[in-house]
């Protein structure tokens, strides 16, 4: 069986995310800060007449702070009950990746914190850290976060 996969950056490393979690990507527009939010949250955008917040992948995942470029992205998801965007250094490609190619993460890297992390995709010469997003944030802060924003 072969999935699709969106291919992100975040510093010199590729992330990939299913297509079908993905509703759509937009270049980075005007994000309104919110108070009393979580630091990796940047705050919320309007996308077309829906207010969803805006989440720094960078900061989510304990990375050094990047500069926003012209291929700077929101990669924008489903979360549950909530749609969210999530900031990402540059949106690459999309690539079929077969089920033989993928390999579970390492329990040693395999924690409570890193459960959003569901493979390791192996695709001409490069691992790509395969992530579903959704569950980047846990129940509690999907929800602290929800009630933030409305």
């Amino acid at each position: 069986m072969e999935n699709q996969y969106v291919i992100f950056k975040l510093g010199d490393e590729h992330y990939g995310v299913n297509i079908v979690a993905v509703e759509s990507i937009i270049k980075v527009q005007e994000i309104t800060k919110m108070p009393h939010v979580p630091s990796f949250v940047e705050g919320i955008t309007n996308l077309r007449g829906a207010v969803i917040p805006v989440i720094d992948l960078r900061k989510r995942f304990d990375l050094p702070q990047g500069e926003e470029t012209k291929d700077t992205r929101i990669v924008v998801v489903e979360m549950g009950n909530i749609t969210a965007g999530m900031v990402v250094d540059a949106v690459t490609e999309v690539v079929h990746v077969a089920a033989e190619n993928i390999e579970p993460p390492s329990p040693m890297v395999s924690t409570v914190d890193t459960a959003f992390i569901t493979g390791i995709a192996k695709v001409d010469r490069r691992l790509i850290i395969l992530l579903d997003l959704r569950k980047v944030l846990t129940v509690d802060e999907r929800e602290n976060l929800q009630a933030a924003i409305v």
